[in-house]
């Protein structure tokens, strides 16, 4: 059985009106509800902009390999640097039968942008 994670605030991604987009600091509040998978290259996950504490690195080249080791049955949030790529994840993701998938507007530019917590 699915866990529905609701967001106040997701609305549908410009470019692809299927997956939507969430805010930063709701994916902070509702966190431990989450898979949190960043979609970037390993040297900008550990670079300047930092990532979530708690995430995991599947980059968006490895995405079509490593994909169904996510469960479908948890609420996932793509991030990249800007939004662009995790919303190209996103769209992947659904595609492959996953349901509750969600994109993170801004990426971690507005993660940073707004002062939240990364790692190195």
């Amino acid at each position: 059985m699915s866990q529905i994670v609701e967001f106040k605030n997701a609305m549908p991604n410009p470019y692809n009106p299927s997956v939507k987009d969430v805010p930063p600091d709701e994916v902070l509040e509702l966190k431990k509800d989450l898979l949190i998978i960043d979609v970037r290259g390993k040297d900008e996950y550990h670079g300047e902009l930092g990532h979530i504490p708690g995430s995991q690195l599947m980059t968006l080249g490895g995405l079509p390999n490593e994909l169904n080791t996510l469960p479908k049955n948890k609420a996932i949030v793509f991030i990249c640097r800007s939004g662009a790529r995790s919303a190209q994840a996103s769209e992947f993701a659904v595609s492959q039968g996953y349901t509750e998938v969600y994109n993170m507007k801004g990426g971690m530019m507005l993660w940073n942008q707004i002062g939240l917590e990364t790692d190195k």
